[in-house]
């Protein structure tokens, strides 16, 4: 996920190499939530299962064995399969970009890096419903 400009300098000179470590060494480029693999497409069911190619399993969301699926080929044409590359990002438990000690951060997939900040995404969507308003308001009478 690309930084914000406004956020730019709250991060370290040696963000892409901080970044990097926690993701590829620590993490050996798997989310530390679910388990996705970085970089290849997983096959899933958009709610959140998905197969884990290496051990021939289905695994849930977050990442634990799902023992009652059948494998992708053998599932009804009925029912949906997706497929997505994943993408590790290197994200802040506590939304701080100023605190970067190996603590705070960890390597989250898309979907796991959403999911962490979501309530952040609604803060920040309130808020920006608010400024149009506000903007609405000021220059046009009662905004509708």
């Amino acid at each position: 996920m690309p930084i914000r400009r406004e956020h730019r300098w709250f991060y370290p000179i040696d963000w892409p190499q901080l970044s990097a470590i926690i993701r590829f060494r620590r993490a050996q480029g798997r989310c530390e939530s679910c388990g996705r693999p970085h970089g290849r497409l997983v096959c899933h069911l958009g709610d959140g299962r998905w197969w884990d190619e290496d051990n021939q399993v289905w695994r849930s969301g977050r990442g634990r064995l799902l023992r009652r699926l059948p494998a992708p080929a053998e599932l009804s044409p009925l029912l949906p399969r997706y497929k997505t590359r994943v993408v590790l990002a290197c994200a802040h438990l506590n939304h701080d970009p100023t605190q970067n000690g190996p603590r705070n951060l960890k390597a989250l997939c898309q979907r796991c890096h959403l999911m962490h900040d979501r309530v952040e995404h609604q803060r920040r969507r309130w808020l920006t419903l608010r400024r149009r308003k506000a903007i609405g308001d000021l220059f046009l009478g009662l905004y509708r």
